[in-house]
Order: structure tokens, then C-alpha cells, then sequence
């Protein structure tokens, strides 16, 4: 396995941050009106949460809301009074995710998406934690817990993904320290693997890459920088989730041991992954 040392002499960049569109729509941000957040608080009636933030009572990550109809994010902090309010029973879900399916809320060309697999079964809004592209399959963490999401996806936590990926042709050993020492992307960025090894001795068309970047593709650009095409490309871990017992398309509930760890180590730096990746 080839790792990636500190090297100081290499500073990341930080990745841009991309504007809102509030003229997307409602379904597919997941956006949801702030009284309506407020009644499944449990706090007041969608009346007398209107009448809460007329008068200023209601707060969205930090920022007094006083409009009516203002909609929210399932990320947005909702305080009232300085007492953060939660809109629904917090829901945990781990999910094999299959080939063809948008990790989305809502697809507006209609195609089938993560939220459809759960057939109907989960009446709170929940959404997947990051992406995954519609040819990815594998590990995928969905939840209602704003603050776990935020944590989790934001680029200071680090949190460790590792991939199977499938090539067109043998990987090398040269390429193999390549990818940890960094890379040039096609748009001119740096970007490198925090770990690569061979799956199987006997198959060098396989590899498996951790890595804790939130780039868009960026396991699929890495590899297309150095001359490789991905033929398949499975998540088998997303921090300490895996998919172990869990068919292509299926679902399950975290247990609270797992929910009381995802807790621990959200916006923290979980440790790497040490063994090596098994074949799935």
C-alpha cells in the first residue's frame, strides 16, 4: 500500500464554495418553510409561529428571520431564543446505493433517486449526506441531522472514503506512489489519494483509494489525469460505515451504537484506514 506523507512544502487548496441558487426548486434543495420547521418543533402552531417571527423570537444560523414564508435548508440552524430547535425525530440510514440512481432529493427529469428507494417507508425529510454520481455505487450515510451533515461534509473534517475502483488496464506500481504524492487535475488543481494498494496481488486492474477530499468526481479525475479510465467504481466505506450485509438498493437503520459514534467523530478527523481494503 502506498501512503501519503505530510509534506509541508505542499499546501491544499481550499476548495471554492458554491453559491446558493434559491431559484432551484423547492424539492430538490429540499427547502421547507420555516413555520412549518417551527410546528414540527413542537414548539407552536404554524399560526403562532408566524407571530414568533414577526417578532424576532426565531433565528436562522445566527441571523434573526423576521419574513414570512422564509424557507429554510435541512442544514439551517433554527434557534428559538437561543434554544435550537429540531423539526422532526432524528433519522439515521445507511444505504447501499445501486448503478443509476441520483443522490438527490428530487430529480427533475424524473429519474429514480436515492429518497425513492426508501419506498415511501420514512415520512421525515431526510437527505444524503454528500454525493454520490449515478455511476457510483456503494456506502451512502441519509439523515434529517443538520448539524451531523454540516460536520461531516465540511472540508475541515476530513472524513475518510474509500473506493473500489475498476480500470481499463493494469494499474502500475509507479502509479501507485503517483497518486499519493499529488496530481494535476484538468483544472489545474493539486489533488492527491491518502492511500492505494492493489485489491488482489492476482488483479492489478483493481485498486482501492481512500481518501477524505469532497471534490466533485474526484476519484475519477484523479485517475483520468494519469492516463486511467474507471470502468466501475463502489464505495465500501464512508468514515466507519460499510456496507457489509447490506444487498445493492437496500437500506437500514443505524443502530444507536453507530448513531453515538457518528456523533463522536463528526467534525473531528476519524483515524485512517490502516487495513488492507478487502475485495467486495
Amino acid at each position: 500500500m502506498r501512503t501519503r506523507k505530510s509534506n509541508p512544502s505542499k499546501k491544499s487548496q481550499k476548495p471554492q464554495k458554491k453559491g446558493f441558487n434559491h431559484q432551484s426548486s423547492d424539492n430538490e434543495q429540499g427547502l421547507i418553510r420555516l413555520n412549518k420547521f417551527i410546528a414540527h418543533s413542537g414548539l407552536a402552531s404554524r399560526r403562532k409561529a408566524d407571530e414568533l417571527i414577526k417578532a424576532g423570537f426565531i433565528t436562522v444560523n445566527g441571523k434573526k428571520i423576521t419574513e414570512l414564508g422564509y424557507k429554510i435548508r435541512p442544514t439551517d440552524e433554527v434557534r428559538f431564543k437561543g434554544r435550537k430547535l429540531t423539526g422532526e425525530r432524528p433519522v439515521y440510514i445507511v444505504m447501499n446505493k445501486p448503478k443509476d440512481v441520483i443522490t438527490t432529493v428530487y430529480d427533475p427529469q424524473g429519474r429514480r433517486t436515492v429518497i425513492d428507494l426508501l419506498g415511501g417507508k420514512i415520512k421525515e425529510r431526510i437527505y444524503p449526506v454528500g454525493r454520490l454520481d449515478r455511476n457510483t455505487t456503494g456506502v451512502l450515510l441519509l439523515t434529517n441531522d443538520g448539524e451531523i451533515t454540516r460536520k461531516l461534509t465540511h472540508p475541515s473534517s476530513k472524513v475518510p472514503k474509500v473506493y473500489i475502483a475498476t480500470l481499463n488496464r493494469p494499474f502500475t506500481k509507479k502509479d501507485l506512489q503517483r497518486l499519493v504524492d499529488g496530481v494535476e487535475l484538468e483544472d489545474g488543481e493539486e489533488a492527491f489519494a491518502d492511500a492505494v494498494t492493489y485489491v488482489s496481488p492476482d488483479d492489478r486492474t483493481k485498486i482501492a483509494v481512500e481518501i477524505h477530499s469532497g471534490k466533485y468526481h474526484i476519484v475519477r479525475r484523479l485517475l483520468e489525469a494519469i492516463g486511467y479510465k474507471v470502468v466501475r467504481l463502489d464505495r465500501i466505506k464512508f468514515s466507519f460505515l460499510d456496507k457489509k450485509d447490506l444487498p445493492r438498493g437496500q437500506w437500514r437503520f443505524l443502530t444507536p451504537k453507530e448513531i453515538g459514534y457518528l456523533k463522536m467523530i463528526a467534525g473531528q478527523q476519524p483515524v485512517s484506514l490502516k487495513e488492507k481494503a478487502k475485495k467486495h
